[in-house]
């Protein structure tokens, strides 16, 4: 079983050197873990290391026509869903497997796979709650209507959950935030560019469509789209940016219940909570009040018929994916072939075991743990963990630009991440979990009402320091602020991020990044405002928050300047904490690699030095590309550059990358000295 793991760096430092340097000797023996077959020999290392390294592999790789993007993570999680099948096949269907769990599974997935069963079934799932929506009389019917939908993970009008305290991080707490918005981000409804009018254009299109498909007329459904439209572009003027949603301390607003009734007045809380059935609710974390404000104005203003087209849309496309051909075709015609530039839809086998792992990922994560994930890789994941955090003790020691106070409680907080690999202490306990054979959509529904009255129910209690952010399955990593922990699910150790039977070099380089990058997120201009506890608190002075400010605004601009498709560029402040934890990432893992040799010469290992496979393991980790339609869509919602940016941003500001390849000026990656940006 996994233990969980509190660092503690006077335990572990002679134990993690002695195994990394007994390992020296035997690294002649593993394989490279390079995989030169993808390299782009006609450019330099220093010209573009992304296509050095990549470049055969990209084009012998094109994006699959099911996909908007490929490369290293897709492939991965591709490659998963086949071992995810497997898994569930060999479940019997017609005899009780060796536990529930197993059987939930199997009856849940056939289910989805039973075509002839969701064409018969139409939208017969949705009756009660349709039905609910139709007696709406007045706007006071509106807050318990929105908490019903809630609760079955339709996510209307705004979002509520029970989480950590940013503020109190040892207890669960009411959370209020902005939504209900069928686009994106605010900007498809408010910007001016063509792109934008485009996909307001094709949206309104599409919502009637799925009206019309829901038994409206054309005209009604016409009449409906607008009011749907009408009614989230007023909820986006009052919605925040992106770039504004990644302030911490400004979306932190603690109000009592008589606070909150005061700026809603129109909207009744406790019928609100009652619905939830979560008993009183004393004091809530809002985090746009803004937004509510505007909630509050709509709720006078608009009439309830529009608010019925609005609920029955926010319905029928949450429950879609679940439902006969001609709903889920339509909902993949905009929101996959449109925003996305998806050619084709995923195999229903696939977009089955998606939703199991969605619904019933601990239960399938079992299964895969047990079958997939050895003792053996999970020790090592570990010993590189410590090593790399090691490493960074020792940098944040050396950071010139970081007073002595400031270091003292950098260094604390860096000992009391604590370290999650491979999968959960405990499996969640899904006995209360009710999954049938008579509809894929109820399912789902009923999968979603399980698991938000499970965290609904903790709201006032201790936090649970076990509990997973990601299924074991899961092809990422994550660092959570409020835990102050770093998460590694077995589902990504594996190749090319992790290879138990190759060289160090490549291992540190790919994996090795992607823990310090997790790390580094408890360091970067968000995470770095949580103390070792996980409290929203400035432990900083004055003077080294402005220094560190001027670093991050200078990496910042590093990423203005890229231009990602078209004449778009990277938003550098929208991707700042993931490009500090980059930089920081592939900066530590290095020194981590280093430190591991002992001060003796790396093997050269297919004529490539320890640092050039340590380097373009690292490159190797971003191969791929993506759609131009799906490009200009994450530049505006995701927090994450572009692989290829991920890559050449970070390494240009690392010497050691200059030495490793004899990058000069005059080459495209050279950087004078005093334009590099070195933060961890």
């Amino acid at each position: 079983m996994r233990h969980r793991l509190e660092i503690q760096f006077a335990r572990f430092v002679l134990l993690a050197f002695s195994i990394a340097v007994g390992g020296c000797a035997a690294t002649p023996a593993l394989k490279s873990g390079v995989d030169s077959a993808g390299f782009d020999a006609s450019v330099r290392p220093g010209q573009d290391f992304f296509q050095y390294v990549n470049g055969k592999w990209n084009a012998a790789n094109p994006i699959p026509a099911e996909y908007s993007r490929w490369g290293s993570f897709p492939k991965l999680r591709d490659d998963n869903l086949v071992s995810l099948r497997q898994l569930v096949d060999d479940i019997p269907a017609n005899s009780l497997p060796a536990d529930k769990d197993r059987l939930k599974l199997k009856t849940f997935y056939l289910t989805a796979m039973d075509e002839p069963a969701l064409e018969r079934n139409g939208t017969t799932a949705l009756s009660g709650e349709l039905d609910a929506i139709a007696k709406l009389a007045k706007p006071q019917d509106m807050p318990a209507a929105i908490a019903r939908f809630h609760l079955i993970g339709v996510p209307a009008v705004f979002g509520f959950s029970v989480s950590a305290d940013a503020k109190q991080s040892d207890r669960y707490a009411a959370h209020l935030r902005q939504g209900g918005l069928g686009l994106p981000e605010r900007g498809y409804y408010l910007g001016d560019t063509e792109d934008s009018k485009r996909v307001r254009a094709k949206y309104r299109e599409h919502v009637a469509a799925m009206l019309v498909l829901l038994g409206d007329s054309k005209e009604t459904a016409d009449a409906g789209a607008a009011a749907v439209l009408a009614i989230e572009t007023k909820l986006a003027e009052a919605s925040k940016t992106p770039v504004q949603l990644r302030d911490r301390e400004a979306n932190y607003n603690k109000m009592t219940a008589e606070q909150l009734a005061a700026v809603t007045p129109k909207l009744d809380w406790k019928e609100y909570f009652t619905t939830l059935n979560i008993g009183d609710v004393t004091e809530v974390i809002v985090g746009q009040p803004k937004f509510f404000e505007r909630v509050n104005e709509l709720l006078a203003s608009t009439p309830v018929a529009d608010w019925k087209a609005y609920l029955r849309w926010h319905l029928i496309h949450a429950a879609a994916p679940y439902l006969s051909a001609k709903f889920e075709n339509e909902e993949f015609h905009f929101f996959s072939e449109e925003l996305r530039g998806v050619k084709q839809m995923q195999p229903r086998w696939k977009r089955a075991l998606g939703t199991l792992d969605r619904q019933m990922g601990d239960a399938l994560g079992r299964l895969y743990v047990e079958k997939y994930f050895t003792p053996e890789a999970k020790q090592r994941m570990d010993d590189l963990v410590k090593n790399i955090l090691v490493a960074y003790r020792e940098r944040i020691e050396t950071r010139d630009w970081m007073g002595a106070d400031t270091k003292k409680q950098a260094l604390a907080k860096l000992e009391a991440i604590m370290l999650k690999v491979g999968y959960p202490k405990e499996w969640k306990d899904y006995s209360s979990l009710e999954i049938k054979g008579d509809s894929y959509v109820q399912n789902v529904l009923r999968s979603h009402q399980f698991e938000i009255r499970r965290r609904l129910s903790r709201l006032g209690k201790p936090v649970d320091r076990n509990e997973w952010g990601m299924t074991a399955p899961t092809v990422n990593a994550y660092y959570n602020s409020t835990m102050n922990e770093i998460v590694f699910p077995a589902g990504i150790l594996q190749p090319p991020f992790f290879d138990p039977t190759a060289d160090d070099a490549v291992n540190y380089g790919a994996i090795g990044a992607v823990i310090g990058h997790e790390i580094s997120h408890g360091f970067d201009d968000q995470g770095s405002r949580s103390d070792g506890a996980g409290n929203l608190k400035n432990w900083w002075t004055a003077e080294d928050r402005a220094k560190f400010n001027a670093k991050t605004e200078k990496l910042a601009a590093q990423y203005d300047a890229c231009v990602a498709v078209g004449e778009e560029h990277v938003n550098g402040h929208l991707t700042l904490g993931e490009n500090i934890a980059d930089l920081g990432g592939v900066a530590i893992a290095y020194a981590a690699y280093q430190k591991s040799l002992a001060g003796k010469n790396a093997p050269v290992i297919d004529n490539l030095t320890g640092s050039q496979r340590f380097f373009i393991g690292f490159a190797q980790v971003w191969r791929g590309a993506v759609r131009d339609a799906d490009q200009r869509l994450l530049l505006r919602t995701d927090p994450h550059s572009p692989g290829r940016f991920r890559t050449l941003v970070p390494l240009s500001n690392v010497q050691a990358f200059y030495e490793a390849f004899d990058v000069k000026p005059g080459d495209a990656m050279y950087r004078v000295p005093e334009e590099r940006v070195e933060i961890w």
